[in-house]
């Protein structure tokens, strides 16, 4: 690869050795924000993509007007990965389909925070009890919030929450990225966090087909109100606290992902209403648009729990073909009236 390998005895005391598992959009962003202060190893799958960015310090692909500073090594080994992962902190920046990859092969003890946001598409469940599950030994979390990958990368002000039941997890996370630019919240609440992080993707792809259409924003406004609501029914019912979605990966990460430019969700609302197809609307995205795989994952879950989240279902029913965008808002529209409470 041509980078220099620099073992962790080699950081000064008071550094965090700290490993991104994932060289995706969001993943080089955060490894950029750290290594401001910071030594930081990016571990990338594809051992060309980690060879080209080391040579030109840019990340091409995900992010290519960023030049990546000196500070922020690039490897694809895995062992050197993990080893710095062994006495630091490990970033997960894989899609939700790759965390139980990810989570299995990390060392015993290791400190562990993920950056996906969804549901998992074969058992429904989220990153907490996946880890659960495999890894009780691990000390993890999530770091979630309203976040454009292209932003926290340019440095402009962002706010994030570190999600975990370990308050010494949650400190590592502010250490690490706690910055001028980036301020870091925490968090006891990993369930609302999680919840709140899968369902505002699929609101988005809601608020993009209203937009798509052309509702108007009075229309926006009552799907991005009634979208909490159903993120917050579900999250209370799965064990989260109400006043989480109140904060930034409930309210703050739904109004950003409803109504933003660069959001991938909001995206395919738009082109839904327009008239294209999924497929071929993820091949013009041509990056991960999470809502689409979390939409029946999700829908499936509510109802095994006996939640009601109809504007889910319009947003299932759309991508699955069995309702025009025109439609499914139709039948929002239609719902009978009831009490807001």
């Amino acid at each position: 690869m041509g980078a220099r390998s620099v073992g962790v005895d080699g950081l000064a005391p008071d550094q965090l050795p700290i490993v991104v598992l994932g060289a995706g959009a969001w993943g080089t962003a955060l490894a950029l924000a750290a290594a401001q202060r910071q030594p930081v190893l990016l571990w990338a799958r594809d051992e060309a993509q980690a060879a080209e960015m080391q040579a030109t310090r840019c990340n091409r692909r995900y992010l290519p007007d960023i030049t990546l500073p000196p500070s922020l090594r690039i490897s694809a080994d895995p062992a050197e990965a993990l080893a710095m992962a062994a006495q630091g902190l490990a970033v997960i920046g894989a899609p939700m389909s790759g965390l139980r990859e990810r989570l299995v092969a990390l060392p015993s003890g290791a400190r562990a925070l993920w950056l996906c946001k969804g549901f998992e598409a074969d058992t429904g469940a989220l990153g907490h009890e996946i880890a659960r599950e495999l890894r009780p030994d691990l000390h993890c979390g999530v770091l979630s919030g309203p976040s454009f990958a292209l932003e926290v990368a340019r440095g402009q002000p962002t706010a994030l929450v570190a999600a975990s039941p370990s308050e010494s997890l949650c400190a590592l996370a502010v250490q690490a990225f706690h910055s001028d630019s980036l301020r870091i919240y925490t968090s006891n609440d990993p369930v609302g966090v999680e919840v709140g992080g899968a369902v505002k993707n699929v609101m988005a792809i809601a608020t993009g087909i209203a937009d798509g259409l052309q509702l108007g924003l009075n229309a926006r406004a009552a799907l991005i109100t009634r979208g909490l609501a159903e993120m917050t029914r579900l999250g209370v019912a799965l064990g989260a606290r109400a006043e989480t979605f109140m904060g930034l990966s409930g309210l703050g990460d739904l109004v950003l992902t409803a109504t933003g430019d660069l959001s991938r969700n909001r995206s395919v609302g738009l082109m839904l209403a327009s008239g294209l197809s999924v497929p071929d609307i993820l091949a013009r995205l041509g990056h991960v648009a999470e809502g689409v795989h979390t939409a029946p994952t999700l829908l499936a879950r509510a109802q095994r729990s006996g939640v009601e989240m109809p504007i889910t279902e319009a947003v299932v029913a759309v991508l699955q073909g069995r309702l025009a965008p025109a439609q499914a808002l139709q039948l929002l529209m239609g719902r009978e009236a009831r009490s807001e409470a």
